[in-house]
């Protein structure tokens, strides 16, 4: 075939918005498409995965690894996530994944086939009503329906994902696919665009700044709550933190992006947060809010308790999570840039906080270590991620599965900076960290990859993406891509949200897992696998993984009566109806409760008033 068809213009069109790679799995609904594919030399490159949905967290990672919200730190040559997949139980399958873009804000494109537009309307096989379909999860959705509009929709996905850290979606029928190119002449009603956008330039007003400069500098107790908005302004968040003398914590998503190292970083806030972070929050008088939209509301200062500023590159989202009352609309390092020049420093105001907000971050690092050090049967979790902390590469990069690992990630893992580390927060769906390890690797073969995951999160779809690191690794440029299982046989985290929300006990038939060798699969797909059963092994593993020549799965087996306890003093409400849980589970819950009494004691030792 040597006439150009709709779908050559269409790659020629992702390659001009720098697309280098598209996550999808093939069907009948894309075959054209992927002909062109073929025809294009797989440039951009096509990446198979087991599942749509693990495809389109591919495609999700890949956005968050090189391009960042907003678009503004765009990898050179890379682009955002694209992801392609067939109509029907396809285009289903990306629900998960698209929804983990919106969530966290952050572009990405899905490409949709669909059936013949000669069809649509009969309750064709596979047909559904796409347009319906994503109109809750994407920012744009437009089918194709007839050649001229192929590059007005696909530029305008790309500058809508961008612009407004959303995905959107493309749906191409299969005979639209089949039919010539036809740019648009510019007639009536054929629409020329252009694949440009570049990411604005915004500052808040004058007055604005002014109004914020006055309310923190009277205050005498500042903490500044920092989220991924912050992510390109880490000396900023850090300067400003010294100038008022103010204590630093993150939401989850925020973490990367400070220096936890630092004495006056608390660390994660939230349920899986840490207890300076939550002891901090409930001592301020004011709040500074510089990119963040974290939901755990419960852990905010009371309402009144503390002015707020808040700094946010989007207009809709000051005020809502906290009742601020001077909206920074703009850039977060420009904006503290521009805040700081209007601050004296005035170091004498502040000395009993900072010596406070010193305390508090020591004793929770403390806590930190005790609890790792807290003997548990066969291993604690905490102690996996310590001990990682101590021995992750600089240039690492990590992924995380969702469930208990997050909270030990949360307030274990200390990131150096150059380690970014990314996972399905918002939306928090099991099954992501290996193809989010995969997106990473992908995008920096040459760096090192870490996932941290459950045995439920690995059950569900990292298994199956096992696979995928088997069939690829061998041409990566470093080949370590070490996946930690966290094997507990349980679905930790909801036995314990069942213990301490519901005041019921674990209900086995809900929560147990069965077993599964990870680490024998592993070798069984050509990876090396590591069993841990004793946590005096765990340093050797770690570092064996670290530096060995092909993939390694650690499967260490861990405790789930380690308790999931949210820091004090919600953590302490919550402890009567977490024991009166576990009572009624008897001597099958006897572990759990001794452990979480430790753990108690523990926190009111250190952070008790």
């Amino acid at each position: 075939m040597t006439d150009r068809l709709v779908v050559d213009a269409m790659v020629d069109r992702l390659k001009a918005w720098g697309t280098t790679r598209i996550f999808g799995y093939s069907g009948d609904g894309i075959n054209t498409f992927l002909g062109a594919l073929r025809r294009h030399g797989n440039d951009p490159e096509f990446i198979q995965a087991r599942h749509e949905e693990n495809a389109a967290f591919m495609a999700v990672a890949h956005s968050k690894y090189g391009v960042g919200q907003y678009g503004a730190d765009a990898a050179a040559g890379t682009g955002i996530g694209v992801v392609i997949s067939t109509q029907g139980p396809g285009a289903v399958h990306l629900l998960n994944g698209l929804y983990d873009a919106k969530l966290d804000g952050v572009p990405v494109v899905a490409i949709v086939g669909q059936q013949d537009l000669s069809a649509l309307g009969s309750g064709y096989q596979q047909e559904i009503d796409l347009p319906a379909l994503f109109k809750d999860v994407a920012a744009y959705c437009e089918q194709v329906s007839v050649p001229e509009q192929v590059p007005g929709i696909l530029d305008r996905a790309f500058r809508t994902a961008l612009a407004t850290s959303s995905p959107c979606v493309v749906i191409i029928p299969h005979d639209v696919q089949q039919q010539p190119e036809a740019p648009p002449a510019g007639e009536q009603a054929e629409i020329a665009t252009a694949p440009v956008w570049e990411a604005p330039r915004v500052l808040p007003t004058d007055s604005a700044l002014d109004a914020a400069a006055e309310l923190l500098g009277s205050a005498q107790r500042i903490v500044m709550l920092v989220g991924q908005g912050a992510r390109n302004a880490r000396s900023e968040v850090s300067g400003m933190a010294e100038r008022l003398g103010a204590a630093v914590v993150t939401s989850l998503l925020g973490k990367p992006y400070v220096d936890e190292s630092e004495p006056n970083s608390a660390g994660v806030m939230g349920h899986l947060g840490t207890p300076a972070s939550a002891a901090l929050l409930g001592r301020c008088d004011a709040l500074l809010i510089v990119g963040s939209n974290d939901p755990w509301t419960e852990f905010y200062p009371a309402p009144g308790a503390a002015r707020a500023v808040q700094i946010d590159i989007s207009a809709q989202r000051p005020g809502n999570r906290y009742p601020v009352e001077v909206a920074l609309v703009g850039d977060a390092a420009t904006t503290l840039q521009a805040l700081a020049g209007r601050l004296a420093p005035d170091e004498e105001r502040n000395d009993a906080w900072r010596t406070e907000v010193r305390e508090r971050v020591a004793a929770g690092r403390t806590l930190a270590a005790q609890r790792a050090a807290t003997g548990a049967h066969p291993v604690n979790p905490e102690r996996v991620v310590a001990e990682l902390s101590a021995l992750l590469p600089d240039d690492a990069q990590v992924a995380l599965d969702v469930g208990s690992c997050v909270y030990w990630y949360a307030r274990q893992l200390v990131l150096p900076e150059s380690v970014p580390a990314h996972l399905c927060s918002t939306l928090a769906s099991m099954g992501c960290g290996v193809p989010y390890g995969l997106a990473a690797k992908l995008m920096h073969p040459g760096r090192p990859v870490v996932v941290l995951a459950g045995d439920g999160g690995m059950q569900m779809s990292g298994v199956a993406e096992l696979i995928t690191v088997a069939a690829r690794w061998r041409h990566w440029a470093d080949p370590r891509f070490v996946v930690c299982v966290l094997n507990n046989g349980d679905l930790a985290e909801v036995t314990w949200e069942q213990r301490e929300t519901e005041g019921d006990p674990r209900y086995s038939a809900t929560q147990h897992l069965p077993s599964f060798d990870f680490a024998g699969y592993a070798e069984l797909l050509g990876l090396q696998g590591i069993k841990v059963t004793d946590p005096e092994e765990l340093a050797d593993a770690w570092g064996r993984a670290l530096n060995a020549e092909s993939p390694v799965v650690i499967d260490v087996h861990t405790d789930a009566s380690v308790p999931l306890l949210p820091p004090f003093p919600q953590g302490a409400a919550k402890l009567p109806a977490m024991r009166a849980a576990l009572e009624q589970e008897g001597q099958a819950g006897a572990r759990a409760l001794r452990l979480l009494n430790e753990y108690a004691a523990q926190e009111e030792k250190l952070f008790g008033q």
